[in-house]
């Protein structure tokens, strides 16, 4: 058994002297004055100030963002668009303007996120004229616009899927964090697709190692369907 010898030093109780007394008798309570009282009521909650809203210029058939802080807290947040001339950025850890899809500039548009500007006369540009260019530029873009709404309202990173032959190539976390478990290829009800369009767009998927979907949009009440494809050896 091991013994632990306390500390042998007494300890002098403290001792108020008449001076600590006087001097406590003279401390007079914290008031409240009418000045402080109207300070008070003048105070307004948080607003949302136009400094949350980025803004972006219209260049052919894309959105630049120019500003780079901007550029940085886009990407960084949420993996919009990609920094011009960096092919796999990390995080906000660059140095050169952002490249927005239509598709992605007007989604950010429909949420209050972004003002797009005409880069030639500097006016703004209506998410109604941003809407139109889309149309002009994409097949389908109700339907493509509103499978890439849903992934995205259900915190989705959503990227354009052309390299892999598809609409939309889907992140769980982002590019650079972990690779796109699935590849999206938007389809209306009804359409047809033939089996060897299926075994090609399985056969890349499952190269890639990632899982194929197909997104089926309804217009008429706003709700999208996803059918999944799962491969095995015979």
């Amino acid at each position: 058994m091991v013994k632990v010898r306390a500390s042998a030093k007494k300890t002098k109780p403290s001792v108020r002297t008449k001076k600590d007394a006087a001097s406590a008798k003279k401390t007079k309570p914290s008031v409240r004055t009418k000045k402080d009282a109207a300070s008070a009521k003048k105070t307004k909650p948080s607003v949302r100030t136009k400094k949350d809203i980025f803004r972006g210029e219209l260049v052919e058939n894309r959105i630049v963002i120019w500003n780079l802080d901007s550029s940085r807290a886009i990407f960084k947040g949420a993996f919009y668009g990609k920094p011009l001339g960096v092919p796999k950025p990390k995080g906000d850890d660059f140095n050169a303007p952002l490249i927005l899809d239509l598709i992605e500039g007007y989604y950010l548009a429909t949420n209050d996120k972004l003002r797009v500007f005409d880069v030639q006369t500097k006016k703004r540009v209506s998410r109604r004229k941003i809407k139109e260019k889309c149309e002009s530029e994409y097949v389908q873009f109700n339907e493509k616009f509103l499978v890439y709404e849903k992934l995205r309202n259900a915190s989705y990173v959503v990227t354009p899927g052309i390299k892999f032959g598809c609409d939309f190539a889907v992140y769980e976390h982002g590019p650079g964090i972990d690779h796109a478990p699935y590849l999206v290829q938007v389809m209306e009800p009804g359409e047809n697709m033939t089996g060897t369009g299926i075994v090609l767009a399985g056969r890349l998927a499952t190269t890639v190692r990632k899982q194929f979907l197909i997104a089926l949009p309804q217009i008429e009440n706003g709700s999208v369907e996803f059918v999944s494809f799962d491969w095995w050896r015979a």
